[in-house]
């Protein structure tokens, strides 16, 4: 099938898949960015409730390495990120980003009142609240979908991975049984969610990091963040990679799994990110991954190259 045949519209840059910064500039009419904060509630993974130590992979910041500083208050971040993320774009509107830790880890009284918080800001149009699963109670849910009637709000949530052997190989302290049960609490409410799933996670094959996105796309989601494995110091990861138990993906591999990984997700799925950050002075390996927008060219020169496009393996 020729992309000219294919009728579903993916970009208007030139992508091939449905990206998010697409997705909002039609939905609100302007360019909308996110706003990192860091409200520092935590994770059950490290305080003992779950686990301790956290994650293999998550760094010291809870994978909040560009949010704000935990130290001030949510409208000091908001103000200080936004400015700085002004330098990069002069103008548009506003979903503030709850990205440090687990979101959702608090009573339903500090909940509400940090989100409503955040909602007041000037020229916000909606929120992204990150969190674990294991972290949706019914009575957040409940809270989640009345913020979910007032504005354009995703939960996102880590799961990294569908397969159980590697879940307890990180630490994530949950099987993909719990993530489920999580995601039905938000989906039969109507709460859009971004799944978050990391590719190079040690021992993972390219079929089970395919798997793990096939799987993923059939379960109605909102969107998804496709994420590369960071090594960064001071994790456990980085002592298993020092140790040699494990290889860092290659560039070649990560384009040609995150190209496959696409070709299995369904169109109307919204694809957030292809790949990631990692803080350039924590960052180990893979050295490649700093050059960002090299790794996303990569990517649409395969799929133009090949004729590749979201969805395409989809029966």
């Amino acid at each position: 099938m020729k992309q000219k045949d294919n009728p579903f519209v993916l970009s208007d840059d030139n992508k091939r898949y449905q990206t998010y910064n697409y997705y909002l500039r039609n939905r609100f009419g302007q360019k909308v960015f996110k706003v990192p904060l860091n409200v520092d509630l935590g994770c059950p993974n490290r305080d003992g409730t779950k686990g301790v130590g956290g994650c293999i992979f998550c760094s010291a910041k809870l994978s909040g390495d560009f949010a704000g500083n935990p130290c001030d208050d949510i409208q000091s971040q908001f103000a200080e990120i936004k400015e700085k993320m002004h330098k990069k774009w002069i103008e548009g509107l506003y979903i503030p980003y709850f990205q440090a830790g687990s979101n959702t880890y608090a009573d339903e009284k500090t909940l509400r009142e940090m989100y409503y918080t955040a909602l007041g800001f000037e020229n916000v149009v909606g929120l992204s609240i990150a969190t674990r699963a294991d972290c949706i109670t019914e009575e957040i849910a409940d809270l989640l979908s009345e913020i979910a009637e007032r504005t354009y709000l995703t939960v996102e949530l880590g799961l990294q991975s569908i397969h159980d052997e590697t879940a307890e190989l990180c630490n994530r302290c949950h099987t993909y049984a719990d993530f489920v049960r999580g995601f039905e609490m938000l989906k039969k409410r109507g709460i859009n969610v971004c799944v978050h799933i990391i590719n190079g996670l040690p021992f993972e094959t390219k079929d089970m990091m395919i798997e793990t996105a096939r799987v993923v796309g059939e379960l109605g989601i909102h969107s998804i963040k496709i994420h590369l494995l960071h090594i960064l110091r001071g994790t456990r990861l980085a002592l298993m990679y020092e140790n040699n138990e494990f290889k860092a993906m290659t560039l070649e591999d990560y384009v040609d799994t995150v190209v496959e990984q696409l070709k299995v997700l369904p169109k109307e799925v919204i694809i957030q990110r292809v790949t990631g950050d990692g803080a350039k002075d924590e960052l180990i390996a893979p050295l490649w991954s700093l050059k960002k927008f090299c790794v996303m060219n990569e990517i649409d020169k395969k799929m133009a190259r090949e004729n590749i496009y979201q969805g395409m393996n989809i029966v």
